[in-house]
């Protein structure tokens, strides 16, 4: 079953069950993936998928970070319960070891000494990684391999 299927028979569930977050969270995702494949007139597989949902992932942690520093406790929760939400449907994260080994493969494999040169190794370890590690986590671990 393909990722935005998923999505779709979530809101079904959440419907039937009264989950109104989670009904919300799903329905918002859906429409930026709907966006996008109107705005770019094609049918986006599961790979875009979840870079729309690691982005609404972000969107939702800087929201956090901004209720937090207001104290709206109330913000805080929802943006949480949505971050749970959509985390179900990423793919088990990679864990830091693994990423630091593809990371310094591919110092390796550009020959990489600088950090001049992350973006070569950025464009290697991202199509890599998949969607099992967000772009800021790995642009942290090239960074800190490449400053050493």
């Amino acid at each position: 079953m393909d990722l935005k299927t998923q999505l779709n028979e979530s809101v079904k569930d959440a419907m039937k069950s009264g989950d109104e977050v989670r009904k919300r969270t799903v329905r918002m995702v859906l429409a930026a993936i709907k966006q996008v494949e109107v705005d770019k007139r094609t049918t986006l597989d599961d790979m875009a998928v979840i870079a729309i949902i690691q982005k609404e992932i972000k969107n939702r942690r800087e929201a956090l970070e901004e209720a937090q520093k207001a104290s709206r406790a109330d913000l805080i929760a929802d943006n949480e319960a949505e971050i749970k939400v959509l985390e179900v449907f990423l793919p088990k994260a990679m864990p830091a070891e693994e990423l630091r080994a593809l990371v310094q493969s591919a110092i390796a494999e550009t020959g990489a000494s600088s950090p001049t040169d992350m973006g070569k190794v950025m464009k290697i370890v991202m199509g890599k990684v998949a969607g099992r590690a967000p772009g800021d986590m790995v642009s942290a671990a090239v960074k800190e391999l490449l400053t050493r």
